[in-house]
């Protein structure tokens, strides 16, 4: 239990202390009545029961079909199935979690290299394994859709050549998460992938505070306006080389931490845990990276809530703490989000109206292609304020710039699979209390990263976007984790 670390038992004391004396008092009886009622009126809704119930989850597997069948057989007859015989190649899953796992301080093209073998090994051994049926993937077919529109708005560009390799890297990228999400057979496997994922992104927090320490790494003059932010003298990047794009990483890591913290047995690692969380939250903070402290902010009402609704009690004491704690510096950084006299939010805005100026001449039905190159051969003609940029800033924008409207549309639809598979989860009984920390955190950390996609092209950064698809694919894992082998990590 948490009782047995000194620090977070007395931790654990006082908000137990805080929570009962709320509890007893006549406002907590009544909040505890109207969250009670709220929740019978969400689990009886006809539309709650309907978006918690997909078709596409009923189906368990998908047999074999007559193409694999046949494949098997060719890759028999050349006796492949003794050469690959316990063969390193034939661990899917070793070689799809080093991609994982490297991706946030490995080049982008090693990382694009591992999940191509992650992806190949996978292949190698559905034929290696004839009988072997796959588990139904409740966002496949959104992926295909998308990564399809995108092969189009791809070849389609106003750029072909500059369109080319950004292409290509995300196409590798999206079909990746297919691939990861059919790697992983075990429980074990999902636990010791996300336990590294967060080991990996205390990490890069700890060499990002190093940074701000030391005042190591590149720093851009167009990332805090010296004006109205002259305290603010260094922003972390760690390994991502961007504040942002750090603080979208980290969006997604911090929720899986909490996730392993309170779902841990041992106070040893239950501690660990707590200074994981503790390391990338302090990163965060030095990122100064408003949508990305927005996107947490979001992620941690959704954590919270779908753990236990009644924690909307403490929700005014820990704003009240922070808001005590933090420095005066983060607290003015927060409180001007939305306030156009800072130039870096005045930029975003330009961009915004000339990205939409751009789209409404025609290119929202197509878009312009893929990449900055491409983006770059139209754009100047509408853009404000000659406002020089390398995309729009905006993630829903962008996807419309690279494949029209119609990519949009598919992600939209990606994103509702998503979460209608971890809702109908969540609202399974009988579940493992670890399965249901994963759902949240996984359901969580996506949210705060689509709201920081708002004011920032989360796809600019490779490792990023491939970070966000394997996300989305171990969501869908843990969906089914209860349904999971009790098997090691070497299958």
């Amino acid at each position: 239990m948490i009782r047995e670390s000194l620090i977070l038992g007395t931790l654990w004391y006082v908000l137990g202390k805080i929570w009962n004396a709320l509890a007893r008092s006549p406002l907590g009886r009544g909040f505890d009545a109207a969250c009670r009622w709220v929740a019978r009126q969400w689990r009886e809704s006809v539309i709650v029961g309907w978006f918690c119930s997909p078709r596409v989850l009923r189906g368990e597997t998908v047999a074999p079909g007559r193409v694999r069948t046949r494949c098997c057989s060719l890759y028999q007859r050349l006796r492949l199935d003794r050469l690959f015989a316990g063969s390193i190649f034939l661990q899917s899953f070793v070689w799809c979690s080093l991609s994982v796992v490297a991706a946030p301080f490995a080049p982008t093209m090693a990382v694009l290299a591992l999940s191509l073998v992650g992806c190949a090994s996978l292949l190698l051994r559905l034929l290696h394994e004839r009988e072997r049926a796959l588990s139904r993937d409740p966002i496949a077919a959104p992926v295909l859709v998308y990564a399809g529109i995108y092969l189009v708005g791809m070849l389609t560009s106003v750029d072909v050549r500059g369109s080319l390799l950004t292409g290509v890297v995300t196409l590798a990228f999206i079909l990746f998460a297919l691939a990861l999400y059919h790697a992983i057979e075990t429980k074990t496997q999902l636990d010791a992938l996300t336990a590294l994922m967060v080991t990996v992104g205390a990490a890069v927090s700890c060499y990002g505070i190093l940074q701000y320490r030391f005042g190591w790494g590149y720093q851009s003059a167009a990332w805090v306006d010296e004006e109205m932010f002259s305290a603010i003298g260094f922003r972390v990047g760690s390994t991502m080389e961007n504040p942002n794009m750090l603080g979208q990483y980290l969006t997604l890591m911090i929720p899986l931490g909490g996730a392993k913290l309170l779902s841990s047995k041992g106070w040893r690692r239950r501690l660990y845990y707590f200074a994981c969380c503790g390391v990338m939250c302090v990163c965060m903070i030095l990122t100064f990276s408003r949508g990305a402290w927005l996107g947490l902010l979001f992620a941690g009402v959704l954590f919270f809530v779908a753990l236990e609704p009644r924690l909307l009690f403490l929700v005014p004491l820990a704003l009240l703490a922070l808001w005590s704690v933090l420095p005066d510096t983060v607290v003015e950084r927060f409180a001007s989000i939305g306030n156009l006299g800072d130039r870096s939010t005045s930029y975003r805005v330009s961009i915004w109206l000339g990205t939409l100026a751009m789209l409404r001449d025609g290119y929202w039905l197509t878009g312009v292609g893929p990449g900055t190159d491409a983006f770059n051969v139209v754009y100047p003609f509408y853009s404000y304020d000659a406002s020089v940029a390398q995309h729009s800033h905006n993630l829903y924008l962008q996807l419309i710039c690279d494949a029209g409207v119609a990519e949009l549309i598919a992600f939209l639809w990606l994103i509702l699979r998503f979460y209608r598979a971890l809702g109908a989860a969540l609202l399974r009984g009988g579940q493992e209390r670890a399965s249901r920390l994963l759902q949240i955190a996984f359901a969580s950390g996506t949210l705060g990263f689509l709201a920081q996609a708002m004011t920032d092209y989360s796809f600019y950064n490779y490792r990023v976007m491939f970070l966000f698809w394997a996300y989305l694919a171990l969501g869908m894992a843990s969906a089914r984790r209860d349904a999971l082998g009790e098997g090691g990590v070497f299958v």
